[in-house]
C-alpha cells in the first residue's frame, strides 16, 4: 500500500478528481491548506496599503492505493494539475504499513 499526497492549485481540484475517477480511484481526502515554495508568496493591495501574502492557498489530496495503482495516479494528477507555471505543486509517495476500516475491521487492500 502507498499513500499519495498531492498539493495542487485549488482551481485544478475538480479536474484532478475527475481524472482519478476515470482510473477507478474513488476514495480520497481533500484539505484546504496554505503554503509556499519557490514562488515565495506575492504582494497585494488592500485599502491602499501593500502587504505581503506569504502563504498561498493550495489543496492537499491524500490517497491510499494498492502499489499497482501508484503510477497511474501520479500520471493522472500530473496531467491534469500541471499549468506549466510556478506553484503547480508537489506529489509525495510514502509507504503505508497497515490500513483498517473501522466499520468492518477489514484490513489493507480490502479496507481501501
Amino acid at each position: 500500500m502507498k499513500k499519495i499526497e498531492a498539493i495542487i492549485k485549488p482551481f485544478k481540484m475538480d479536474d484532478v478528481r475527475e481524472a482519478l475517477a476515470d482510473i477507478d480511484i474513488t476514495g480520497m481526502t481533500v484539505s484546504e491548506v496554505k503554503g509556499f515554495g519557490r514562488q515565495k508568496g506575492h504582494t497585494e493591495l488592500y485599502r491602499g496599503a501593500e502587504y505581503m501574502v506569504d502563504f498561498l492557498p493550495k489543496v492537499k489530496i491524500e490517497l491510499v492505493v494498492k502499489k499497482e495503482y501508484v503510477e497511474r495516479c501520479i500520471e493522472a494528477i500530473m496531467k491534469t494539475a500541471q499549468t506549466g507555471k510556478i506553484g503547480d505543486g508537489k506529489i509525495f509517495v510514502t509507504s503505508v504499513e497497515r490500513v483498517i476500516r473501522i466499520r468492518t475491521g477489514e484490513e489493507d487492500g480490502e479496507a481501501v
